[in-house]
């Protein structure tokens, strides 16, 4: 069922963050970003889904996220159990993250 839209109303905000990660450092990655997907799970009501998933390719791993509104995105990147556990996370990553930002129609 499609939603209203119109003035006063939020626009659903989602997040795709694609990242890879270093050879070997699979599991490690793993267990760091299960940790944060339960502490958003757990902390952030603005949160509507946030999940990690791996892809067909090896060491690539997919954040799928959805929040309610542009003030629960900012609070998510806001989050102390983010920032802590996102720089744990960078040691495992190859590069930086591709992330698509994306607005619900």
């Amino acid at each position: 069922m499609p939603r209203p839209h119109g003035r006063g109303v939020e626009h659903v905000h989602a997040i795709i963050a694609t990242i890879r990660v270093k050879a070997g450092s699979e599991k490690e990655f793993e267990a760091v970003a299960l940790e944060l997907v339960k502490q958003v799970n757990e902390k952030e009501p603005g949160c509507r889904l946030y999940t990690l998933a791996r892809g067909e390719a090896p060491l690539v791993y997919t954040f799928i996220e959805r929040y309610v509104d542009q003030a629960a995105m900012e609070q998510h990147r806001a989050a102390e159990h983010f920032r802590e556990l996102g720089r744990k996370m960078g040691q495992y990553m190859d590069g930086k993250p591709e992330i698509l930002r994306l607005t619900e129609l």
